[in-house]
């Protein structure tokens, strides 16, 4: 007999993977056009190779450009912790990016640095003020990832 406790227990983790994967089928089905927390929000599909696993993993991501760079940010919404997918590409930094006009192509992602970091940092939280409050509420600095076609 299951105890009351286990049935009560939601798994955060699978609530997380199961709105991203609505989430990409919404973007796939609708040229990136989403409805909920990302509409009108810049976002890309990143699909990245597992460290340990070597699987694909395919990621929602909202992204700011720099020049012909696309930067992201591994907030994970300020979690003490870096996202699955920043720890993937950190490892296999070949990666597969989906934009909303249905292009797909290859890249390669470096983690920004220094003054880098704080410039790209600072233009995304302009746009998305969110990435500040995200900021504050991790002792963590919040990883800026820069990707560029490969």
């Amino acid at each position: 007999m299951r105890s009351r406790r286990a049935v009560d227990t939601v798994d955060p983790v699978a609530e997380v993977n199961d709105f991203n994967r609505n989430l990409i089928d919404e973007f796939r089905a609708n040229k990136g056009k989403v409805t909920g927390p990302f509409e009108g929000a810049p976002l890309l599909l990143l699909t990245t190779t597992g460290a340990r696993s070597g699987q694909t993993r395919t990621n929602p991501v909202v992204y700011t450009r720099d020049g012909d760079r696309f930067v992201v940010i591994a907030s994970k919404g300020g979690a003490p912790t870096s996202p699955d997918w920043y720890h993937n590409l950190v490892a296999n930094p070949t990666v597969r990016i989906e934009l909303p006009d249905d292009e797909t192509f290859d890249a390669k992602a470096s983690v920004a640095s220094g003054e880098e970091h704080d410039r790209l940092f600072a233009a995304q939280a302009g746009v998305m003020p969110a990435f500040d409050d995200y900021q504050k509420k991790t002792t963590r600095q919040l990883p800026v990832v820069i990707l560029e076609r490969a």
